[in-house]
């Protein structure tokens, strides 16, 4: 499996749609980036792809925007994860409503247990 590195412009622009939120917490992952809450994560990057965790009907309904897909490695997305759209993902103001919902849902689950 393939690991796509993201650019220093993709980190900045990840970074630039992370909700500023005490809960938050960004972390590396496999030369990628992670945005966790109460230890589960709800945006990342792989490469320049930019992913959220929504819940079915959000994520369907991003589904149906031009250019959104899988998240992940093409032979293993991730489940429950949709990548965003590039215009989206490059938009903060736009993109914004979307994360929002992901930090949402993701806080509402049971938080990670430490090993």
């Amino acid at each position: 499996m393939k690991m796509p590195k993201p650019s220093e412009a993709d980190k900045e622009r990840f970074r630039a749609l992370v909700p500023d939120d005490p809960r938050v917490e960004i972390k590396p992952m496999f030369g990628n980036l992670g945005a966790f809450v109460n230890g589960n994560m709800f945006m990342g990057l792989f490469g320049a792809q930019v992913g959220l965790k929504l819940d079915d009907a959000v994520r369907s309904e991003v589904m149906g925007f031009e250019g959104a897909g899988s998240f992940g490695p093409e032979e293993r997305p991730m489940g429950g994860y949709v990548a965003l759209p590039p215009a989206l993902a490059d938009d903060p103001r736009r993109a914004a409503r979307l994360v929002d919902k992901a930090l949402m849902h993701v806080a509402a689950l049971p938080p990670k247990q430490k090993k």
